[in-house]
């Protein structure tokens, strides 16, 4: 059937799900990424391809993608970053059902319409699905597959839901936006949108997620995250991430006191052993040979980091779940500065020089 005959049974005024996707400079990626859409067995949707301010091919790749397919819209703004462009996008946005996609991964074809299919069937307002994460190494030659699920699972209530949250939050499937299928007119009732920072896609998701009340599961995976290449914003110095991570750790404890569950010690587990491994990652951060901070402010930032309350209470209560995650939080139960430092190099340099091996001992963490 061609594209055209396809078409004419779908509304073009009101597709089932829009698919909002920013794009910067992502050239060699792109296309992979759009035609992962033009399979999906479910048709009725539209791409908002957002190109934000792209230097490389990427305009150009979308346009002439969009010039074969109607469902793809192209809109080119100055460059303002991803959560500008997604607000963008949302704004615009007709369908039924949102869902978000970054321009350098790919979905499997039955994607969107599994998880159309669990969330109308189920009255849901909200659909999870698994998710790989692939990271390449050698030259971008070979990848490391890791699936992040939970089990197949409806939650019928709001209770059922947040007493469960911690096992979703703890299997990564409550943090990003692109492994979820949301209903658009409660991202409008509830007014919310991509907040201006770094890592902005977790506030969205916790903002919708505060007062849900039916949420599906499934555990297959269909979405790749891809990490791979040198200037991911996971694998680069990050001035302030240490802040950021207080904040972040200040929204989970203000959620699980929003639903009641401070006293809930699955849930706190959850959140300490969550905050102290992030805290291992600003100590690392910290430590990596492109850190511009003097060696004395470098020192007293990770002493800060180890000795606060915070650190020292997340390390009584959190429970690791390896024998190497243990022996990681060493440093900050014993306050010192000079092991943590070590640590830190020693995480840096296993994550420049050997991608692969970082990422297996990431996953068995």
């Amino acid at each position: 059937m061609e594209l055209g005959e396809r078409m004419s049974s779908m509304s073009l005024d009101k597709p089932r799900v829009s698919v909002i996707m920013p794009a910067y400079n992502v050239d060699a990626y792109v296309g992979r990424a759009v035609e992962s859409l033009q399979r999906q067995t479910l048709e009725d949707f539209e791409l908002l391809a957002i190109d934000d301010g792209s230097t490389d091919r990427t305009g150009d790749i979308l346009e002439r993608m969009a010039s074969r397919d109607i469902r793809i819209n192209v809109i080119h703004q100055d460059n303002a970053g991803a959560p500008i462009a997604r607000n963008h996008a949302l704004d615009l946005a007709c369908g039924t059902y949102v869902m978000f996609m970054d321009a350098d991964d790919w979905i499997e074809p039955h994607m969107l319409a599994d998880l159309v299919e669990l969330l109308e069937k189920q009255h849901l307002e909200l659909a999870i699905s698994g998710f790989y994460i692939d990271t390449y190494y050698d030259g971008e030659e070979q990848h490391l597959s890791e699936v992040k699920s939970c089990p197949d699972q409806i939650f019928n209530t709001q209770a059922e839901f947040r007493a469960a949250a911690w096992k979703l939050f703890d299997a990564n499937q409550l943090y990003p936006p692109w492994n979820k299928l949301f209903l658009r007119q409660r991202i409008e009732d509830l007014g919310i949108r991509f907040r201006p920072t770094f890592w902005d896609d977790f506030p969205f998701v916790l903002d919708y997620i505060r007062d849900v009340k039916k949420v599906g599961v499934l555990s297959h995976p269909y979405y790749h995250f891809i990490r791979q290449r040198s200037e991911s914003e996971t694998t680069r110095w990050r001035p302030g991430m240490y802040e950021k991570r207080e904040e972040e750790h200040s929204w989970m404890l203000d959620l699980y006191q929003h639903w009641g569950l401070e006293g809930d010690p699955a849930s706190m587990e959850m959140v300490q052993r969550r905050y102290i491994e992030r805290l291992i990652g600003c100590i690392e951060n910290a430590c990596d040979p492109a850190c511009d901070l003097p060696d004395a402010e470098r020192r007293d930032l990770i002493e800060k980091m180890i000795s606060s309350d915070r650190a020292q209470l997340a390390v009584q209560i959190a429970r690791p779940h390896s024998f190497m995650m243990s022996m990681m939080l060493l440093p900050i139960r014993t306050k010192n500065v000079g092991l943590a430092m070590a640590e830190g190099a020693f995480i840096a340099h296993v994550m420049h020089r050997n991608a692969k091996t970082f990422a297996m001992l990431k996953a068995r963490r």
